[in-house]
This record gives structure tokens, C-alpha cells and sequence, in this order.
């Protein structure tokens, strides 16, 4: 009897650990653009630890593209997909996901935790209607980058960079976002706010935005591939050396010393250039923000998660490694991060001043009126382009398409 009742219990063992519909361990899956430096999987795999057996995260990569993951992401929801558990948020996607019903809103210790201690700009990325609706994770905002052994002090101004830029010779060449693409919407959003200009549109900042676009644009200061440049072609031009500014992300500082180290011995930073002389440029902010998905099968296991992967130790990992500015702002104190971030000052000082896109669920087609209006920017004629800009963002507002 004794071998036979061992049998029987050894394939009842097996039977629970196969068949069912849910695994011992819930897995939880996190959808997010992929991180080169492997910060996500370390953080992945520490709050499952620091779970004790509740849940495993297992990361499922977006394309490093935002509007290729925002289109991955869309269908899937709209779809009542549930395999996605945690969202990787653009912070500009907030408002629509919330709108259509695909996140779920944080109350209780869960928000109490996603807000204790984060930058103002961060935190209200991830509200929509006085509801939070995300956890701030990673935050950042465009600087100015410029060479120091060519320029004495940064530049204050737009007008001024030029100047310098054009003064400098072949060597002066500005690095910026050209290409019809969100970037461009960032590049315009962040003039027309340090201009003194919001949506809807007023014609005296609009104009001066626009203006300062088409001097830079037809200047020699642009590089000649402007109007297809991105971040990331703005950043390999900049290593070549054969540029003296750039605005970009901070992702920029630890890329120059791993691929650039004669272009990053030389290289300073300052906040992104004003427009109007003696007052402070405003710039978009960016960053991820995380959310739980409404079609989560384990909704209070995936907002534990998300609380552990956007809380301070993750945020300094995310930092430390892979060069993502945090949302909790006393982090900005910390030494280590003052080493590896040695610009972080400066950001921290953008991040009070920095303005957020268009809060509202039309914000792609919003982006996609101005992308398109305004490329290429050498083409930009203010007198014609401001009544222009404003028709077509108003009819995106009203959702009334963009033909």
C-alpha cells in the first residue's frame, strides 16, 4: 500500500503544479519602452523579491519610438487586452488613457505614496481632473549643451545662441529637434511658453515663437539635416565635435563620455536658452509615469508593483544607471546622483519652471496640427502661419480632423 499511496501523492503534486488558469505565482507584465541599460530588469526583479512570493514582473518591451508604443499600446487596450497589467506612460498620454477608461485611478496609501515627495511638474503629469491617475517615475526636460572650450559662457538667449553659433564658423552648428514629429511640438510649446504664450493662442507670443523657429531654421547655425533631425541624430552629430550647441535630454551627458570622451571633456550645460532676455525659458516636461491597467487580472497586486518600481530605491537605480532624472526631488541631493548627474541642478531648476502639453485627450491631434503646420521650419512665415496654426489646433480640439 505504502508505494502505491506514494504514487498517488506524488502525481497529485504534479497535477496542481500544471493545468489551472492561474500560475502559483502571478506574473505580472510591464509594458514599457526598452531600457538599454538593464535598470528596469534589476528593479523587476527586487520588488518581486521585496514581494515575498505575491507576484513575479516580467518587463514586455515597447519600441523605443513613443508614438510606435502609444499605437501598440492603444490597440491593445481598446482591445481589453489583459495580458498588460502596468502601463509605461508618456507623461502626455495621461489624459486620454484616463478619458477612454483604459487606467485605473491610485487613492488611498497607494496615491498618498505615488505623491510623497515629487518635483510639482512630475506629479501633475500623471493628475487628469484632480485625479491621479499614475505614479511619477522617471521626469526630464531639455537643457542647453554647449562646448566649453569654444564658448566662454552659455548664452542667454535665442537670439544670442545664434549669434554665437554663426559667429563660430563651421564649428557653430546648433543641434535641435527639426523633424515632423512630437519633437517638433515640444520645440514650439517650449518657445511659446517662455514667450509668455499658452493655448489658446495669442498673437504676439505665437508670432515671436515662430520667428525665432524660422531665424534658426534659415540661419547658418542649423545643421543642414534639421528638418529630419530627432534627439537621438541631434546627439550623434553633437559627439562628431563639429558642433559647439545642442538642445537635448540629459541621456546625452552619459552617452559623449561612453562613445565621446574629447566631446564630453568639453562639454557644459546650461537651462534651455530664453526668449525673451531676463526671464526665464519655460520648457516642456517629459518623463514616464507608471499606471495599472483596467484590465489587469491582478489589479492590487500590479499597483504594489508599480508603488515598488517608482519608489526611491528604483529611482536611483534608474539614475544611477541608465541615466533617467527621478521624480522625488530630495534625490537631487543625493552625492552619488550629484556625480552622476552632475547637471542636476540646473534640471531640477527647469523642472520648477516647466510647463506641461496640452492636458486634454485630443493631445496627438493637437501635436499632429502643429508637427505638420510648422515642418519644415525654414518654410515657416509667421503673418501666414499663426492664424493658420490656431485653425488647425482649434478644429483638433473639436475633434474635427486635421484635412
Amino acid at each position: 500500500m505504502e508505494p502505491m499511496h506514494a504514487r498517488l501523492v506524488f502525481t497529485l503534486l504534479l497535477l496542481s503544479g500544471c493545468g489551472g488558469d492561474e500560475p502559483a505565482v502571478p506574473t505580472l507584465r510591464w509594458y514599457v519602452g526598452e531600457e538599454g541599460s538593464g535598470a528596469f530588469q534589476v528593479a523587476s526583479r527586487r520588488c518581486a523579491q521585496a514581494s515575498n512570493g505575491a507576484f513575479r514582473i516580467e518587463i514586455a518591451p515597447l519600441p523605443a519610438d513613443a508614438d510606435q508604443q502609444r499605437e501598440q499600446l492603444v490597440r491593445r487596450l481598446a482591445a481589453g487586452d489583459r495580458d498588460i497589467d502596468i502601463i509605461g506612460m508618456d507623461v502626455i498620454w495621461t489624459a486620454e488613457f484616463a478619458q477612454a477608461g483604459w487606467i485605473l485611478p491610485w487613492s488611498g496609501a497607494a496615491a498618498a505614496q505615488a505623491r510623497e515627495g515629487r518635483l510639482a511638474a512630475p506629479l501633475e503629469s500623471a493628475t487628469y481632473r484632480g485625479q491621479l491617475w499614475a505614479a511619477p517615475f522617471t521626469t526630464n526636460a531639455q537643457l542647453l549643451w554647449y562646448r566649453t572650450d569654444r564658448v566662454s559662457a552659455p548664452p542667454k538667449t535665442w537670439d544670442q545662441m545664434i549669434d554665437m553659433a554663426q559667429a563660430l564658423g563651421d564649428q557653430g552648428t546648433i543641434q535641435a529637434q527639426g523633424e515632423r514629429y512630437e519633437g517638433l511640438t515640444v520645440f514650439f510649446i517650449s518657445l511659446l511658453a517662455s514667450a509668455g504664450g499658452a493655448l489658446p493662442l495669442e498673437d504676439a507670443p505665437t508670432y515671436r515663437a515662430l520667428a525665432i523657429m524660422k531665424r534658426f531654421a534659415t540661419s547658418r547655425a542649423a545643421d543642414r539635416a534639421l528638418s529630419t533631425s530627432r534627439e537621438d541624430q541631434a546627439r550623434l552629430a553633437f559627439e562628431t565635435g563639429n558642433s559647439s550647441f545642442m538642445i537635448n535630454y540629459s541621456f546625452v551627458w552619459a552617452s559623449a563620455r561612453r562613445n565621446a570622451p574629447q566631446v564630453a571633456a568639453h562639454m557644459g550645460w546650461a537651462r534651455w536658452p530664453a526668449v525673451i532676455a531676463g526671464k526665464p525659458s519655460r520648457v516642456t516636461v517629459g518623463g514616464l509615469d507608471l499606471a495599472v491597467s483596467v484590465h489587469s487580472r491582478h489589479p492590487q497586486l500590479a499597483f504594489q508593483a508599480a508603488a515598488c518600481l517608482t519608489a526611491r530605491a528604483q529611482q536611483r537605480l534608474a539614475a544611477e544607471r541608465g541615466g533617467l532624472p527621478p521624480t522625488i526631488e530630495a534625490l537631487y541631493d543625493d552625492p552619488d546622483l550629484r556625480k552622476a548627474m552632475p547637471f542636476g541642478e540646473v534640471l531640477r531648476e527647469t523642472l520648477r519652471d516647466a510647463v506641461q502639453r496640452p492636458q486634454t485627450p485630443l493631445y496627438n491631434d493637437i501635436s499632429l496640427a502643429i508637427s505638420r503646420t510648422l515642418h519644415p521650419l525654414r518654410d515657416i512665415e509667421p503673418e501666414r502661419d499663426v492664424p493658420a496654426l490656431r485653425k488647425r489646433i482649434t478644429r483638433a480640439q473639436r475633434s474635427e480632423g486635421l484635412l
